[in-house]
């Protein structure tokens, strides 16, 4: 079984399931605490080239910081979005799942999406 990296933030159910239901089927992943360690500017793009799509694509558009930052407005590259979710990993969406074989990614929204991955 090749290994697995989630993006994981304890407090919130979804990544909890996802993360449950990850080592239910013998994975046992990478946890990054993603709030407590935020993703480099890199990193970010990297997951948005996983999942192939947008790094605007995979933000949490109802967080409040998310508002304050007026990013449904941005217009700016992926670079500098990356950069801002940096600075900012509360709008990150949760959880995120990267197969670390091939760097293919999957958001746990619903938990089981993450078992294309295995």
């Amino acid at each position: 079984m090749s290994a697995f990296t989630i993006y994981h933030n304890p407090r919130c159910s979804k990544s909890r399931e996802t993360l449950k239901l990850l080592q239910d089927n013998g994975v046992q992943p990478t946890v990054v605490e993603y709030l407590k360690t935020p993703p480099s500017t890199a990193t970010v793009i990297a997951l948005s080239k996983g999942l192939g799509m947008p790094v605007s694509e995979f933000l949490r558009t109802k967080e409040d910081e998310y508002k304050t930052l007026n990013l449904k407005s941005f217009t700016g590259s992926d670079e500098a979005l990356a950069e801002i979710v940096t600075q900012h990993p509360k709008i990150l969406e949760r959880p995120i799942v990267v197969r670390e074989s091939d760097q293919h990614a999957r958001i746990g929204r619903p938990p089981e999406a993450v078992l294309e991955l295995l």
